[in-house]
């Protein structure tokens, strides 16, 4: 593999990688859920998903994709970022993690893969494209969590 392919690949989702970490720095606030419990009693999605974090993630990865060029496929990326995120919270809390707690791989590719899905239809990204974007993001979100850890702006190292 080429590595103009896999920094092509790489700059092409920025604006799902900032969308994904930008809640982690600028959220906070009152949570998405509102602090509703599912039918199962637990929270629907925890304290770590705010209203705040989740609108200003959708913002700043929009806003990389408006500076790379790409608008509307920075819109479907930030948003995909989001939701998979948010889907992958109520997952988690069925199965009793609490928030912050890992679950590797779904943590690693739960933002990334419901942005590729959705942006896909506005953006025809090459199969070969989203294939080094999934394989590259579980190394990528380690390392960039890591960093995160050590400026203490997260828990946990994951």
């Amino acid at each position: 593999m080429k590595l103009e392919t896999v920094l092509a690949a790489v700059y092409l989702f920025l604006p799902a990688y900032f969308a994904n970490a930008s809640p982690v720095v600028l959220g906070g606030g009152e949570p998405l859920d509102g602090g509703r419990k599912w039918l199962d009693g637990k929270p629907f999605l925890g304290s770590h998903k705010t209203i705040k974090g989740t609108l200003l993630g959708v913002v700043v990865g929009a806003v990389v994709g408006v500076l790379q060029g790409n608008p509307v496929g920075g819109v479907f990326q930030s948003v995909g970022a989001v939701a998979g995120d948010i889907v992958a919270s109520f997952f988690k809390r069925r199965w009793n993690l609490r928030p912050g707690e890992g679950m590797p791989l779904v943590d690693q590719l739960d933002f990334i893969t419901f942005a590729v899905l959705l942006s896909y239809p506005v953006q025809r990204t090459s199969l070969e494209a989203m294939l080094v974007i999934l394989v590259l993001t579980v190394p990528i979100h380690y390392a960039v969590n890591y960093v995160a850890w050590l400026l203490r702006l997260k828990e946990h190292p994951w």
